[in-house]
């Protein structure tokens, strides 16, 4: 045994970072380890905690603590902080991985790996083209400490790991992981005349409002599904659009293997799961044209500026008028897709894993210093 026989894993229930939390577990532990998964940021919803407890040698430790981008939330992270350790000393990890920021400098005894799947500062200047104002130093000081107190940092593209270094500083040792997802097969359903978009509706960065301001004006109908509810409660409508509000994952999995075309007008995505899971399930993706999305892609969708409404309804209506071209794209996508496997992204992190627990202790102790 090499010491990542048992992981620690930290994940939010908001986000995105649970489907890849889930992803990564199911992995581990079909290698034979033990994870204790600590959630935070709200209860965990009824598929949710099915999810998890499906997972065998999973541990399921629930919080509410906020998150550190929530409003007002140091007295939680600290908090989280402390239940965090106590953790740690009852289950002994020989990893622990962080998939939240604040929690790096905290005097764990194992390696401490953290991953950046976004950051408050990289999405204001991706959404408002500025830094973030002031009443956000303490976040920014918080997590710049922890970034250079890990043992490693890792980001699912080259884009995000640059932005962690130019608003945090240099970072002692990094890795990029791309994230990914269990292959699915190729979609069996037929593909319907319609366009679908997931995510956050009231996220700026999701840019979903660009797809709103264009729906009328498209031959066929756009279904959304997502969270329309900010955690500190304020609700944003959807207009335009087919509003499916929050829905399960097999329902999202139902809609794209439907959907002809998949919609993501985004400003900011380090990575976008749900891109992924529409490539694999047969869709044409049209995509804000930012260069973690560039990344990831390559010539395998279309791409468009985020502002520009204009020209994604040229896209649009052009992929629904030329089938030949759509099915096209479609196939390259899923081609792409194929390349970020979940049992990629696993064994990728097990050989960082093993690299950390072979790390000279006083490598690893110099971080707590």
């Amino acid at each position: 045994m090499d010491g990542t026989e048992r992981v620690l894993i930290t994940a939010d229930t908001v986000g995105g970072v649970w489907t890849y939390a889930m992803e990564l577990a199911r992995g581990l532990t079909a290698h034979g380890a033990e994870v204790a998964l600590a959630t935070m940021g709200a209860p965990l919803s009824r598929d949710q905690r099915k999810e998890a407890n499906s997972i065998p040698k999973l541990s399921l430790y629930e919080s509410t603590f906020k998150l550190e981008w929530m409003r007002e939330p140091w007295d939680d992270v600290h908090r989280a902080g402390e239940w965090l350790l106590g953790i740690e000393e009852q289950f002994r990890p020989g990893i622990v991985h962080l998939n939240q920021y604040c929690f790096g400098a905290l005097p764990f005894r194992a390696p401490v790996l953290v991953a950046g799947h976004s950051c408050v500062l990289s999405w204001w200047r991706s959404v408002h083209g500025a830094d973030a104002p002031a009443e956000w130093d303490r976040y920014r000081k918080n997590v710049a400490r922890s970034l250079r107190a890990a043992s490693l940092v890792v980001a699912p593209t080259q884009a995000m790991l640059r932005g962690l270094g130019q608003h945090y500083g240099v970072l002692p040792r990094t890795a990029v992981i791309p994230n990914g997802r269990s292959i699915s097969p190729v979609a069996s359903a037929a593909k319907l005349p319609l366009l679908f978009a997931a995510g956050r509706l009231w996220d700026e960065a999701k840019n979903l409002a660009a797809l709103e301001a264009i729906a009328s004006e498209l031959p066929w109908p756009v279904y959304v599904a997502g969270d329309a509810q900010h955690p500190d409660g304020r609700v944003r409508t959807c207009f335009g659009c087919r509003f499916l509000g929050v829905v399960p994952g097999k329902l999202v999995a139902w809609w794209l293997e439907r959907a002809s075309i998949f919609v993501s007008p985004a400003r900011y995505e380090p990575f976008g799961l749900c891109a992924l899971e529409a490539a694999l399930a047969g869709c044409a993706l049209v995509l804000g044209d930012i260069p973690s999305l560039r990344e990831v892609w390559g010539e395998n969708a279309v791409f468009v500026e985020p502002e520009d409404h204009r020209g994604l309804r040229h896209a649009v209506c052009t992929l629904i008028e030329k089938p030949e071209l759509r099915l096209e794209l479609a196939r390259r996508a899923r081609e792409r897709a194929l390349e970020f496997s979940a049992r990629r992204m696993v064994d990728e992190y097990n050989r960082l894993y093993a690299s950390l627990v072979r790390m000279p202790t006083n490598t690893v102790n110099a971080r707590i210093a």
